[in-house]
C-alpha cells in the first residue's frame, strides 16, 4: 500500500504543446510583458520547449528546482522569440 505521508516532493510535469503562456508582472501586479508559444528558456530542467517541469517541496510550497534567471536569460523568452507588450 502507498504511504503518501512519506512524500516530500511533488514533481509536476505538464506538456504545453507549444501553447505556453507567460505573463510578467511588476511588483504591483501590472502586466509588463507576455509570451505565447514554447516554454521559455528560463524555466527549470530540460523542457525542450514543450514541458513545464517543477519540483515542489510539499512542506514549504517552494519550487526547489528553480534557479533565479539572469538578465540575459530574461531578455528573450526563447532564442528566436521576443516578449510582447501585454496591452
Amino acid at each position: 500500500m502507498m504511504d503518501i505521508k512519506k512524500a516530500a516532493v511533488a514533481r509536476v510535469t505538464a506538456k504545453c504543446s507549444d501553447l505556453c503562456h507567460v505573463l510578467l508582472m511588476d511588483a504591483e501586479g501590472n502586466p509588463v510583458a507576455e509570451h505565447d508559444g514554447y516554454v521559455p528558456d528560463f524555466m527549470p530542467d530540460e523542457h525542450y520547449g514543450d514541458y513545464v517541469m517543477i519540483d515542489i517541496d510539499l512542506k514549504t510550497g517552494k519550487i526547489i528546482n528553480w534557479k533565479q534567471p539572469t538578465a540575459a536569460t530574461m531578455a528573450k523568452p526563447r532564442r528566436n522569440a521576443e516578449w510582447k507588450d501585454p496591452s
